[in-house]
């Protein structure tokens, strides 16, 4: 599901990313929130805390609103700057890059997260937010901008729309069509609750520990893939 682009790339592969992905955003989300009660999986609301303290002429809190939404743009831009000289190279490793630096992020906010919380948790914010900038673009890009994964309002928009069409588009192709794009969404927002709620649960007995979780979870798609690929080159050489 990492390593498939292009033609060679089916719905099947972006159900999976999707599913797998997007649990971990809302793993992280809500730890985002529960330790330094900053959102953490988008920008959105950061642009108007930003407009809120500017216009309140508290410039050091509006530029710590502005710096968060840099701080996602820096992760969407890193992670496509490495697909890209990857893609120069015919590596086929391009995508598992960005995927293993939004583990190690992960993993060092899971074991050194409440250090940040108690010297500056503002940093907190950064890591965690580069981590899902970094994210965002990866599946946007694998999947052709078919999924996004670390925010829900434009999954609620194109369910919301896909829906709605199934009461006019009659053709069973167009309907196919539909359907397996309405179950893609469903699957994303399920599995980002999914990971809120497991988050949400388990933060109350390890804290920021559950972010370790989290990059357990990523690898673990990696290695999936790297084991299925082997298997089915074993099936065609034997």
């Amino acid at each position: 599901m990492f390593r498939h682009k292009g033609r060679t790339r089916t719905y099947y592969h972006n159900l999976r990313i999707a599913c797998l992905l997007s649990f971990v955003a809302g793993i992280v989300n809500v730890a985002g929130y529960l330790s330094v009660q900053t959102l953490t999986t988008n920008v959105t609301g950061h642009f108007a805390f930003f407009i809120d303290e500017v216009f309140n002429l508290q410039f050091w809190k509006g530029t710590v609103y502005f710096l968060y939404i840099l701080f996602f743009f820096f992760g969407s831009f890193a992670s496509n700057f490495m697909i890209e000289i990857a893609s120069r190279r015919n590596s086929k490793y391009l995508y598992i890059i960005p995927t293993l630096i939004e583990c190690l992020l992960l993993l060092c906010a899971g074991l050194w997260g409440n250090y940040f919380i108690a010297y500056n948790s503002v940093l907190l914010s950064f890591i965690l937010l580069f981590a899902m900038g970094l994210q965002n673009s990866l599946v946007t890009t694998i999947s052709n901008a078919t999924v996004r994964t670390t925010h829900l309002t434009g999954l609620f928009t194109d369910l919301g729309i896909e829906l709605s069409q199934l009461f006019f588009y009659k053709e069973a192709e167009q309907r196919k069509k539909l359907l397996s794009s309405v179950k893609l969404r469903i699957s994303i927002i399920g599995f980002f609750f999914l990971g809120g709620i497991t988050g949400g649960t388990l933060y109350g007995f390890i804290t920021l520990k559950i972010l370790i979780l989290a990059a357990a979870i990523l690898v673990s798609g990696i290695i999936y893939d790297f084991i299925k690929i082997g298997y089915l080159v074993y099936k065609k050489q034997h």
